[in-house]
């Protein structure tokens, strides 16, 4: 009995010691996987406080483009230099010799990485030639531009003009997309067409949708074009060359030396007229009129020599009875 009851205890013993090992095993896993599960949810909201930050605001941008006015105060707004921009100005500057400031203003729009898209010269005299360039350059480097063409003389006029295509931009990318649709919807119609009837009009509707969609994407790239390379229109004039720009003068006296002049010019005109017809007026009206001469004549002369007529003869009278 006594060997018994011991093996009892020690069987009791034993069960004892497992279940405090189970119990304490249970208690560090669950204390390692609450440390995993909060590690592993301060990774997740980093990664996720840091995605805005790492997407550079677009994120930001597009849910600003897209939030209706007042959605919120602290809703970012699309940059300035997101935007669509064309940027064009036209400046005339006086030069002491015209060639070589041309040649220089090229140069700058080459160092610029653009080039010059016009080059019209007009000088009847070195002192006043004037020479017109269209230098196309980037957007970024159109101030920096402008600023160097206004050091290669004295700066008469400046005029800078900009143009936000913004939204025309971003209507045209969504025509483009749907337009696109639309042409491989009716390329999967006419995939499955049956009839010649339904081919060539599934032909034609494809046809006037493929036109539309090039419009457009031509539309864009105008409107790239013009967005990615800013005009510039210098105006290089020498020293003695007149301004283009004259006040406009009003008043009598300006009315009546307008209307002189064109008085002149229309005689000038009307006398160059007269002598360019003056020898085909004595070259045929000569002849002409001695022709009519002729004529004239030929008709009088059968009535000069009409033979006379004799008189009618009398009745005799007859006697009384």
């Amino acid at each position: 009995m006594t060997t018994m009851g011991a093996g009892m205890d020690g069987q009791v013993g034993r069960r004892r010691g497992a279940l405090l090992a189970a119990t304490t095993l249970a208690a560090a896993l669950a204390l390692t996987g609450c440390g995993a599960g909060d590690s592993g949810a301060r990774d997740n909201a980093d990664s996720a406080a840091e995605a805005p930050a790492a997407n550079g605001g677009e994120a930001g941008r597009d849910a600003a483009a897209g939030a209706p006015e007042g959605a919120g105060a602290g809703a970012p707004d699309l940059r300035v230099d997101q935007r669509a921009i064309i940027y064009t100005g036209t400046m005339r500057v006086q030069v002491d010799d015209v060639d070589s400031a041309a040649r220089e203003a090229a140069a700058v729009a080459t160092r610029a990485g653009g080039f010059v898209g016009g080059d019209e010269r007009r000088s009847a005299d070195d002192d006043d030639a004037v020479a017109e360039l269209e230098l196309r350059v980037p957007a970024a480097k159109f101030t920096d531009v402008v600023e160097e063409m206004a050091k290669l003389g004295r700066q008469q006029s400046r005029e800078i003009n900009t143009q936000d295509v913004t939204e025309e931009t971003v209507d045209l990318d969504a025509r483009i997309t749907s337009q696109r649709a639309r042409v491989e919807s009716a390329r999967r119609l006419l995939a499955r067409a049956t009839s010649i009837t339904d081919l060539v009009s599934l032909e034609n509707e494809l046809g006037r949708r493929e036109a539309d969609l090039a419009s457009l994407e031509a539309k864009k790239r105008r409107l790239a074009d013009l967005t990615a390379l800013s005009t510039i229109t210098v105006s290089l004039a020498g020293p003695a060359a007149k301004a283009t720009d004259e006040e406009a003068e009003t008043g009598f006296l300006v009315g009546l030396r307008g209307g002189w002049k064109a008085f002149v010019v229309s005689m000038t005109v009307l006398l160059t007229v007269l002598g360019a017809l003056l020898p085909w007026l004595v070259a045929l009206g000569v002849p002409l009129a001695v022709l009519l001469v002729v004529l004239r004549r030929r008709r009088k002369s059968p009535a000069l020599v009409t033979p006379v007529s004799a008189p009618p003869p009398v009745p005799a009278a007859r006697s009384a009875p």
